[in-house]
């Protein structure tokens, strides 16, 4: 796959992260303008994720029936919409309206990104491509508050907005001029009156929703990080506001290195080979870092470095899964990736539920929910594991 391609997919891959994370800065000057309180204002962030979550099964059968571009120009053409008017948005429901709607939009980008890979890359090229894509992911959540911030400050929280859509009317274009129909020519184009029946199929497929499964409870443990290093590093132990970003930005860049490392050792081994074993580094950090965490200790580093390791590790394996879902999917490429974004949102979020559930005034919550996920991550690598040794090896008896 060409660096253009690449690029493209990443400006796609942007839109989520950049729609969450750009604008969290602005909750204070948004609920001043509005005449409400920040927890109203958080409202319009479930709307997103709501729309999110209802989007993604909507695009891969589309994608299937239509192909690659008309669905993703849709897409991108909403979401360009919606942005300007969440940045005109007269009253609080208006705005929640328009993120629902802009959600609706921006996860083309997600969906059909994932299965452009697919249609032109096998499962060592796809696993490249998204351990490059997943810079986007780590870096989004170090920038986009920044940017947010600077601009708040300097012109309003509305130009957040227009700054989204701008982005997104240049990714339109880019998309338009520089990234043909990827859908192999000589794949059937799946009904959309079948398309409850392709997402029955794939919930059927052991091994895809395995390694869907793995991929999706390890994105379940960043959430929960996501969710409860506020509390651990500004309010318990104290960290100045100002510097948390330089924590979570550490852990963000052993995320990126990762992935990058994980890009080269694909030369030699398979995404599969590569999962089954970063998994386990996974759990001795996660449950290190429960162990620290039960001692209560008064410093924080002991926590700092299984947590680097936790994080870090994703970077091999969210890629590593991801490419091995996608893998054989051909024709219904579409529906696999919305199945498996869908799945990945929706544990994910339970996740960063269940971290407030818990609280307790301790670590303790974030830690046990990431070992948790570790425990499961690691169970069903090796459940899948087994399973695709066994369809293979069942295959070459036929």
């Amino acid at each position: 796959m060409n660096l253009r391609t690449i690029l493209i997919l990443g400006a796609l891959s942007a839109f989520g992260p950049l729609a969450i994370d750009f604008y969290l800065p602005a909750f204070p000057a948004m609920a001043l303008a509005f005449g409400t309180d920040e927890q109203h204002v958080q409202l319009t962030l479930a709307a997103y994720f709501l729309g999110l979550s209802i989007g993604q099964l909507a695009y891969g059968p589309v994608a299937d029936r239509f192909g690659r571009r008309v669905p993703l120009l849709t897409g991108v053409g909403l979401f360009t919409v919606a942005s300007l008017a969440c940045a005109y948005a007269p009253n609080l429901e208006w705005l929640m309206g328009a993120r629902f709607v802009q959600a609706l939009g921006g996860c083309a980008g997600m969906v059909i990104s994932r299965a452009v890979v697919s249609d032109k890359c096998d499962a060592v090229g796809s696993a490249k491509v998204f351990s490059q894509l997943m810079l986007v992911m780590g870096l989004a959540p170090i920038l986009a508050p920044m940017l947010g911030g600077l601009l708040v400050n300097t012109t309003g929280w509305q130009s957040i907005f227009l700054a989204l859509t701008g982005f997104s009317a240049m990714a339109g274009l880019a998309v338009a001029l520089g990234l043909p129909e990827s859908m192999p020519a000589h794949l059937p184009r799946q009904p959309l009156s079948g398309a409850l029946r392709q997402y029955g199929r794939l919930l059927k497929d052991p091994v895809y929703l395995g390694h869907a499964l793995t991929g999706g409870i390890a994105i379940a443990g960043m959430f929960a990080y996501i969710a409860g290093s506020p509390f651990v590093f500004i309010k318990l132990y104290g960290v100045p506001a100002e510097h948390f970003g330089w924590l979570f930005g550490t852990n963000a860049a052993g995320f990126i290195l990762v992935a990058q490392v994980n890009a080269r050792l694909l030369a030699k081994r398979g995404p599969a080979y590569l999962l089954v074993r970063t998994v386990w580094i996974y759990l001795a950090a996660a449950l290190t870092l429960l162990a620290v965490s039960s001692l209560h200790t008064e410093q924080l580093w002991p926590l700092l470095v299984p947590l680097f390791i936790c994080i870090s590790s994703l970077g091999c394996i969210l890629p590593n899964a991801s490419a091995c879902a996608m893998t054989g999917q051909g024709a219904r490429a579409g529906s696999a990736s919305a199945m498996l974004g869908c799945l990945q949102f929706s544990v994910a979020a339970g996740a960063a539920s269940l971290v407030g559930v818990l609280y307790d005034g301790s670590a303790m919550p974030m830690a046990m929910v990431i070992s948790l996920c570790a425990i499961l991550v690691v169970s069903a690598a090796m459940l899948t594991r087994r399973l695709q040794n066994a369809r293979a090896l069942a295959q070459a008896q036929v």
